[in-house]
């Protein structure tokens, strides 16, 4: 494994060994000790999965202290643009943006510590995405900022996506009060 970038501090851009011939392909998508020398710490206590069709966008999350969650995030199958949003408020890069294309293809994992909002838009059917996380879910916990707000600019490169009724009614970043 190693670090491709880490465009805003602590968040890492990973491509994992992958051993491909003919037959098809090997990696090891999870291995402690290689994320711990990453600088990956905490534990993995959760593993969550989601299927989802082309134009549905899940985000942009995040769990409140004590139960913050850093998610290591992949494509098993399909193609998502995740997005992950710097809401520590004394972060020099508070409020900035990094996103990227996740695929079944490039095999490329993004570690979002605690301290992000995190969300993915699908860009095919059938998409598959999976993700490790450091706590537990907590319902009580949950938070949310508006998928679509100005003032963060993302550019999600779609006008209607598919979202839940709970990422329609999202913060916006401007009246979000951070706990982080």
């Amino acid at each position: 494994m190693k670090v491709l970038s880490e465009e805003l501090p602590g968040l890492l851009l990973i491509q994992p060994n992958v051993f491909e011939d003919d037959r098809g392909y090997f990696y090891e998508s999870f291995n402690q000790k290689q994320l711990e020398k990453l600088g990956i710490l905490k534990p993995f206590v959760q593993d969550n999965q989601s299927l989802s069709n082309k134009g549905v966008l899940r985000g942009l999350h995040f769990q409140n202290p004590p139960m913050a969650q850093g998610k290591l995030v992949r494509v098993v199958k399909g193609a998502v643009f995740d997005v992950a949003v710097d809401i520590r408020k004394d972060s020099p890069t508070y409020g900035q943006h990094y996103g990227v294309e996740l695929n079944e293809a490039n095999k490329l994992m993004l570690w979002v510590p605690p301290g992000f909002a995190h969300g993915f838009c699908t860009l095919e059917d059938e998409t598959v995405f999976s993700y490790k996380c450091t706590n537990y879910y907590d319902p009580t916990q949950e938070g949310g900022i508006l998928w679509n707000d100005h003032s963060l600019g993302i550019d999600w490169n779609i006008e209607n996506p598919t979202l839940s009724a709970k990422d329609k009614i999202n913060t916006t970043f401007d009246s979000f009060n951070s706990p982080f």
